[in-house]
């Protein structure tokens, strides 16, 4: 393959210590799905989730770090060379006491960080060589929930901007609500905007919008179901649907939720079960978005933290943190349906997935 042609990377985010490797680049043959390991970086404690900007050949990554001796969120700003190799441009400070997970903007002009354990969620400006600025607007959540053990105070675990850039909804595991913030990129800040509830005692985790812009799905935490909400693109308002289930309804054990993906053509949703450790699949109705159960497939690992559909929807690659694994299923592109293909990739405590075209 010529340096020209665009290659298949899997950037990948763990849990670790700052001595050991903890953001990895692999190459995947799209093809059949063969992976292989290009590059590691160390130097960070726990970068669990990335952002990735392909046109720019940067990777974000959050860590934690220390300041005044209390525990502090940063985000490191890499660049990607023509092999795939990584080079740490710099790192910068964010929110305490820790970052949970960062989302870079449509335009790649800034990241939010959400703050888990603190109820927080901050905007960083990115400069225009890709480096990481300053935090530059941070926004405090406060109540609780209804499950007093998980829900006793905020958890912003993840935030997903609107298709048009112009809001960026916050899912907040302890509130039990969708919190949407006004983007305001010419200033650097997050204005509230409005807000919608989840059921009681759900915990929304991560968010996803379906290709048409019109409905946002919840994959919640708490009580393992998923949450579907009409969406304004006008208004930036969320009016609640339905919620179902994410497991068998046989199935009586313990189990949290994880991520939650669409396919390109509209048709397909998957969430991933830590604890039954399986991968569900869902049609979405074409007309109103409603949700079908069509299956359930074991994630062939333990604690399916995350998990990424490839560019071309050919591949779903689960990333099971507690065997150290990534595991590779084919897509069958008309019925949706996902098939083990016996490829396995050992990487420790494996948090986030993100496959891109570079």
């Amino acid at each position: 393959m010529s340096a020209s042609q665009p290659r298949l990377l899997l950037f990948v985010g763990s849990y670790a210590e700052a001595n050991d490797p903890g953001v990895y680049v692999y190459e995947m043959d799209s093809a059949n799905g063969e992976i292989r390991l290009l590059d590691q970086a160390a130097g960070m404690k726990n970068p669990t989730f990335l952002g990735v900007d392909a046109e720019h050949r940067k990777v974000y990554a959050i860590s934690e770090t220390s300041m005044e001796g209390e525990r502090i969120g940063e985000v490191i700003a890499f660049d990607v060379d023509t092999e795939s190799k990584l080079r740490e441009l710099n790192r910068e400070v964010t929110i305490r006491p820790s970052s949970s997970h960062i989302q870079l903007d449509r335009s790649s002009r800034f990241a939010v960080v959400s703050g888990y354990h603190g109820g927080n969620v901050g905007l960083v400006q990115l400069q225009a060589d890709g480096s990481v600025g300053r935090l530059v607007d941070e926004r405090q959540h406060e109540g609780q929930g209804a499950d007093p053990v998980r829900q006793d105070r905020p958890h912003p675990h993840s935030v997903t901007f609107s298709p048009d850039n112009r809001f960026a909804l916050v899912a907040d595991l302890g509130l039990d609500r969708i919190v949407v913030y006004s983007f305001e990129p010419e200033v650097g800040r997050l204005v509230y905007h409005s807000e919608v509830s989840t059921p009681p005692g759900a915990g929304p985790r991560h968010l996803v919008f379906h290709p048409n812009g019109e409905w946002l799905y919840s994959i919640n935490e708490v009580n393992s179901s998923i949450s579907h909400f009409n969406y304004d693109a006008a208004t930036g308002e969320l009016t609640l649907q339905d919620t179902v289930p994410t497991l068998p309804t046989e199935y009586t054990g313990e189990n949290t939720t994880a991520e939650v993906a669409i396919s390109a053509d509209g048709h397909h949703l998957y969430g991933s079960n830590r604890g039954h450790d399986s991968l569900v699949h869902f049609t979405i109705d074409p007309v109103g978005g409603r949700l079908t159960l069509v299956e359930h497939v074991s994630s062939e690992g333990g604690h399916p933290r995350h998990f990424a559909l490839t560019p071309d929807g050919l591949f779903l690659i689960a990333a099971n943190r507690d065997n150290s694994a990534l595991a590779v299923f084919s897509v069958e592109p008309e019925s949706g349906r996902m098939t083990f293909t016996g490829r396995t990739v050992s990487v420790s405590k494996p948090v986030c997935v993100k496959p891109v075209w570079f």
